[in-house]
């Protein structure tokens, strides 16, 4: 099925070395219910570094990465009742799910018992690989499309519909949206940042757990934490022993959670969205009632609210736009955590 013609134009990696170069391929021919969507921006996500460099062992290459896409509708589907020729658009981590498990009902689509359709690097129902948002276009069904407010910047939606939505889920999810409330975050990077913003946003306490101390100055002056706690300090991290009802844990290195447990209040939870190996006592657990809790992405319906809320509240994800030329850099700057805080990168003027 679908048009034989490699009228999509993008950005591929062909091998474990990641290096991204350009490469043509069709998209499907749109569907009764599929929307087309003229891609204006994508961000950059630590994803990128995993699959292309085929980290999980599970690379189908060539992998045309990206899923925080954001542009603009140019083609609707006959049955497609959410969108229309022109609306700003965005599409996150997920292209398909079954639509009939429970999950899939509660709007929890990420979840699908039978597991979801990830943006790229995964067969989808009719056995194609998806190929992501570093490219010209896509289509994809309107159900795991999200309409962006007219006036929020298409740039600054990119992140959102991932580091966004990674942190905004979990906060909604564990009831983190409560004034007055302490938030721990560890790690200053995409998701950490945005979840710095949002716990603002909802009236929270915010402290910020860095192993770098360059990270203070930010932390405290343009994203508006309360506190910056250096990690490695073990006076600063005692001074705030048992004061948080929440941590966000962001960080993708490998690092000790014993020290983040005991920051806890009774009761309290460390959500984990970064993907570091967790080993800690269970004491660490027992004697507090405290829990770790894992999230991926998110649902349509937690999106949906978060793109919302982001317009009504005017937050902005912190970005650096990009060329597509420069896509390589931005990785390997993005390894070295050489950003502030998201690169998104400019599809429509770049990509010809």
């Amino acid at each position: 099925m679908g048009s034989a013609k490699e009228d999509c134009l993008g950005y591929a990696a062909r091998d474990p070395s990641g290096v991204l170069s350009p490469f043509h391929f069709s998209r499907r021919a749109i569907g009764v219910d599929d929307i087309s969507i003229s891609i204006t921006h994508c961000g950059v996500c630590y994803a990128e570094v995993v699959w292309t460099r085929n980290k999980h062992g599970d690379a189908k290459y060539p992998v045309v990465p990206g899923h925080e896409i954001v542009g603009l509708v140019k083609e609707v589907g006959s049955n497609v009742k959410g969108f229309k020729v022109g609306d700003h658009v965005g599409v996150g981590t997920y292209v398909n799910s079954c639509r009939d498990c429970e999950f899939c009902n509660d709007g929890f689509e990420v979840y699908c018992s039978r597991g979801a359709v990830y943006t790229y690097n995964h067969v989808d129902v009719d056995g194609t690989i998806t190929r992501g948002g570093f490219s010209t276009y896509v289509v994809v069904h309107e159900r795991y499309c999200f309409k962006i407010p007219k006036d929020y910047p298409l740039a600054s939606a990119a992140p959102l519909l991932c580091a966004g939505i990674t942190v905004y889920s979990p906060m909604v999810r564990h009831k983190m949206n409560q004034p007055g409330k302490s938030l721990g975050v560890i790690g200053l990077g995409g998701l950490g940042h945005m979840a710095v913003k949002f716990g603002k946003a909802f009236g929270l306490n915010v402290t910020v757990f860095s192993t770098s101390i360059s990270k203070k100055e930010e932390a405290l002056n343009l994203l508006g934490a309360d506190k910056f706690v250096l990690s490695t300090n073990q006076q600063e991290m005692q001074e705030v022993s048992k004061s948080l009802d929440f941590i966000i844990d962001t960080a993708s290195g490998a690092h000790p959670f014993d020290p983040y447990m005991s920051l806890l209040k009774t009761g309290g939870v460390l959500v984990l969205v970064g993907a570091s190996e967790v080993k800690l006592s269970p004491i660490s657990l027992l004697l507090g009632m405290k829990s770790i809790s894992g999230s991926a992405s998110g649902g349509t319906k937690d999106t949906k609210e978060m793109l919302e809320f982001c317009a009504a509240k005017k937050i902005y994800p912190e970005i650096e736009i990009i060329p597509i030329q420069y896509v390589n850099e931005a990785i390997e700057r993005l390894i070295k955590s050489d950003i502030k805080y998201r690169f998104v990168i400019d599809i429509e003027n770049s990509l010809k």
